[in-house]
């Protein structure tokens, strides 16, 4: 085991300190499997996106050994098409469906162990790997720039784009023009891809498949840096007491009282983008209401009963939202401002064909 001196980690004064960190981490590192694969919890299933999450919230602690050994294991377990099944377990597949946001994941897990090591070699060692998994992903790109959001078992496609998907694969697509950009290579293609996507999440929600429930759908176009500004306010305010529980954090769907310290450190990582300080504090502050004695996280709390949902659960990628949340509060590693924005270069904002062509302005259908 590999770890960084409690002096470099994370630390958000007065709410979570250094050694709670580093505990958390720990909690996280056990649940690594020889082969590198981690598990949502012991004896459970692992996906490659929260695979990747945890990955980055070890390298943030300094598990830098342990980190590569998760990229390796992707590495090794790759389809030929460039992409991932959504679920394995140790020695078998549990899901064989395709998730395209689940594979465009590696490019922003590997971009951020770059920035975290300093060191491009990983990014080099893993380069076909995320090609081929950025070029799967852009085959399932729509003419409205959206992307599908998965094939099923069968390789056929679904006809319609989940809206956090797609922005999660925005962020992703940055981070890959950023890692060819940093290794001397250019991929022209997937810049207009990313254009074209990130202008379908600013301004066409109906290109998406209705799940405003679901209050990933409310941040995430904020949290991937497709909606800025005021807009991206806007929509934070509009929606916040549909979503957040004053005290206690975010609901998971605005349809139930359930609270979960995942959703509730990606919207402080959210809030943090967007300059809400003070705002960013106080969740972040509620969601050590899920915190263990061990330092993992209950997946969720139920209320008015305060029970656990799913009972007794605790999960690795809550425990890596929650590090990578105090990370970015405290600019802590060299990667603490990536979902800021702070190590990616913009996209050309590219409308599509459902755009009025006739504007010579930014696109304004809503």
């Amino acid at each position: 085991m590999t770890a960084t001196s409690v002096g470099t980690l994370p630390e958000v004064p007065g709410i979570l300190t250094a050694e709670e960190v580093a505990l958390t981490a720990a909690s996280l590192q056990s649940l690594q499997r020889p082969n590198g694969m981690i598990p949502w919890n012991p004896g459970g299933h692992c996906d490659p996106w929260n695979h990747v999450e945890s990955a980055m919230a070890l390298a943030v602690c300094g598990h830098i050994a342990e980190a590569e050994a998760a990229y390796d294991w992707l590495a090794g377990v790759q389809l030929g098409d460039g992409a991932w099944f959504n679920y394995y377990l140790e020695d078998s597949i549990e899901d064989p469906r395709l998730d395209t946001n689940v594979c465009a994941y590696i490019a922003a897990g590997l971009w951020h162990h770059a920035l975290v090591t300093g060191d491009d070699a990983i990014l080099r060692r893993h380069l076909p790997m995320m090609e081929a998994a950025i070029e799967f992903v852009l085959r399932q790109q729509l003419p409205d720039g959206s992307i599908r959001w998965s094939l099923d078992a069968a390789g056929r496609p679904e006809s319609y784009a989940l809206l956090t998907g797609s922005a999660s694969i925005y962020h992703s697509l940055r981070c890959a023009v950023a890692i060819c950009e940093r290794l001397g290579e250019t991929r022209p293609a997937w810049e207009l891809a990313a254009g074209r996507l990130g202008h379908a999440i600013a301004y066409h929600p109906g290109a998406f498949a209705p799940k405003n429930e679901f209050a990933m759908d409310w941040y995430y176009p904020m949290l991937s840096g497709a909606l800025e500004g005021d807009a991206a306010r806007r929509r934070i305010e509009e929606h916040w007491d549909e979503f957040v529980m004053h005290g206690l954090g975010v609901r998971c769907v605005s349809t139930s009282d359930w609270v979960t310290a995942a959703e509730t450190a990606e919207c402080v990582m959210t809030l943090d983008a967007l300059g809400m300080e003070a705002e960013a504090l106080e969740l972040f502050e509620v969601a050590q209401g899920h915190r263990r004695p061990d330092g993992s996280y209950w997946t969720g709390l139920a209320y008015p009963d305060v029970v656990t949902y799913p009972d007794k659960e605790t999960t690795s990628y809550t425990a890596a939202a929650i590090i990578l949340a105090a990370d970015a509060l405290s600019s802590t590693s060299p990667a603490a401002g990536m979902f800021r924005g702070e190590t990616l270069e913009g996209t050309i904002d590219l409308a599509g064909p459902r755009c009025d062509q006739r504007h010579t302005g930014p696109c304004t259908a809503r």
